[in-house]
């Protein structure tokens, strides 16, 4: 197995597991916090789908297809906070958007050659990804650490852990 498709395969299957941490959660399950403070699975959607998007079309512009005018703005800081059901989008538009988006990024890393893993990032992102293949490599970890969240609010919920 090459770097190229270690890392697509990766890049697949985080994607996966998200959908199936998921797959059970209604909409307004996606609304649903932990514990007072922490941040619902729908703003956590919403923040992985934009983050991938900025990142990916600042190393090389148009890989992630444009969000929606304003999705970007439902998800900073400052409206992790919010729990109202009608200002997120609903749990099949953001899990599309994040599959899109994921697909976008894959297809793109297909083109690579394993030299280009080394290319450096633009320069605001160095301090956390110097190198395109690193941060390639982060998306995976960054999607886990959501995913351990989801899965905290799966307990609340009720729900079965997810192996």
């Amino acid at each position: 197995m090459t770097e190229i498709q270690l890392l697509t395969d990766l890049l697949r299957r985080d994607i996966e597991m998200v959908k199936a941490t998921l797959a059970d959660f209604s909409d307004a399950d996606l609304l649903a916090r932990p514990c007072p403070g922490a941040n619902h699975a729908a703003w956590q959607l919403g923040h992985l789908i934009g983050a991938e998007s900025r990142m990916m079309n600042a190393v090389q512009e148009g890989v992630v297809p444009p969000l929606p005018a304003g999705f970007e703005e439902k998800f900073k800081k400052e409206t992790a906070s919010v729990d109202d059901p009608a200002f997120f989008p609903k749990k099949a538009e953001l899990l599309d958007f994040l599959e899109k988006g994921r697909n976008a990024t894959i297809n793109w890393v297909k083109t690579l050659q394993p030299a280009d893993l080394d290319r450096p990032t633009p320069e605001r992102m160095k301090r956390f990804a110097p190198t395109v293949g690193q941060l390639l490599a982060m998306f995976p970890v960054h999607v886990a650490m959501h995913l351990g969240q989801f899965q905290v609010i799966r307990r609340k919920l009720g729900r079965p852990l997810m192996m």
